[in-house]
């Protein structure tokens, strides 16, 4: 998008097989498994997350290369680090940081522990080693806590212009957890000009009596409780996405009504939003700004979401869309947009939401942002 509207871009990210390539490779942090099993795999790791090694000599010789006006962020936690924030700063060059997830408040990212929403940390980040947030493991847990504590938000408030929040409801958890007022921004994501391009310019497929789950298979995405959900119902339900519950689930529901399909290309993905009557999002987290319910909405496919984070603002502008709090709710409410899907005008939600949530309203807000 910066490219089409006249920047020049410059990519710096960590060194790894299945990256894009591009020019800037020979710049980027060497590659760290944190997976490793071994001792020197596993102290590797822990220097890179506490105290970013490995990455400012890199960073400092492309910094020298290009020269930049501005250095945007975007999950840097871990794999990169917080380091390349101060790096940028200590040059005067202007720091803008997207958050995608809550780790400038929370250690473990997601606002969850042992798959319950928690906010203990928002106040004492200490609360992550006590009560075993990280993975329920006290070693990943303390390593979880040093890393709050030494890229804490007071450092990486001083080193960042500005955060922009993709929702309402993450600027408030920043501010709750002591972020100043003043360096946030909300834009909403956006959905690709490719992706757009294909909706707009391709036939709808005959639409089939049955709704979608698109996303990762994972706990705090709450798939567990909609396939609950489905495997008492009449309708077929497509599920497509990967992750780590994948074999578990497949084992587990194994009903006619129930389709796994894995992961899909986006031209796949945009043919099954468009062929299905709805789709459900029954996240358990504090899920932030969802593509998920961005490029339902876009391909003109109502959405049942949970009510939780920032999926409610979303989805309260479009009387076609439905929210629930319980997952008691869900056989009935399914069953609800099966009966109401029929009166939507598919035509008018896709319009009115590729203008909503185009590219184009991005970068107008973005550059407002930078200048």
């Amino acid at each position: 998008m910066l490219h089409k509207m006249g920047h020049t871009v410059r990519f710096y990210a960590m060194d790894h097989s299945k990256n894009i390539e591009n020019e800037n490779r020979s710049f980027y942090a060497k590659e760290i498994n944190f997976s490793s099993t071994k001792l020197s795999g596993k102290f590797e790791a822990t220097r890179r997350i506490l105290w970013g090694t490995g990455v400012e000599n890199g960073f400092q010789k492309l910094l020298k290369d290009f020269h930049p006006d501005i250095v945007h962020l975007n999950n840097i936690h871990s794999y990169l680090s917080p380091l390349i924030a101060k790096l940028a700063q200590k040059q005067g060059i202007k720091v803008i940081w997207t958050l995608h997830d809550y780790k400038l408040i929370c250690p473990t990212y997601n606002c969850l522990c042992n798959g319950k929403v928690c906010e203990v940390c928002l106040t004492n980040k200490k609360n992550v080693a006590l009560r075993k947030c990280m993975k329920n493991n006290l070693l990943a847990s303390v390593l979880a806590w040093g890393e709050a504590v030494n890229w804490n938000k007071d450092k990486l408030s001083a080193w960042t212009d500005t955060f922009i929040c993709p929702s309402h409801f993450m600027a408030k958890k920043m501010q709750q957890g002591g972020c100043p007022t003043d360096k946030l921004q909300v834009i909403s994501n956006f959905i690709g000009e490719e992706q757009a391009e294909y909706i707009k310019t391709t036939t709808c497929p005959a639409q089939e009596k049955a709704y979608a789950y698109i996303g990762r298979l994972s706990r705090e995405k709450g798939i567990d409780s909609l396939l609950k959900a489905a495997s008492r119902l009449p309708y077929r339900l497509y599920i497509a996405g990967t992750g780590p519950l994948e074999t578990e689930l497949k084992k587990k529901y194994t009903a006619n009504n129930i389709v796994f399909l894995g992961h899909l290309t986006m031209e796949d993905t945009i043919n099954l939003l468009r062929k299905v009557c709805f789709t459900v999002i029954p996240s358990i987290w504090y899920e932030n700004n969802p593509l998920s319910v961005i490029e339902s909405l876009c391909c003109g496919t109502p959405v049942l979401g949970r009510d939780i984070g920032g999926i409610p603002e979303l989805l309260e502008s479009d009387n076609c869309n439905l929210l629930f709090a319980q997952d008691e709710e869900l056989p009935i409410l399914i069953t609800k947009m099966f009966d109401t899907v029929v009166s939507n005008n598919r035509d008018e939600l896709s319009a009115t939401s590729l203008r909503r949530f185009s590219s184009e309203q991005y970068y107008q807000k973005w550059l407002k942002i930078v200048e």
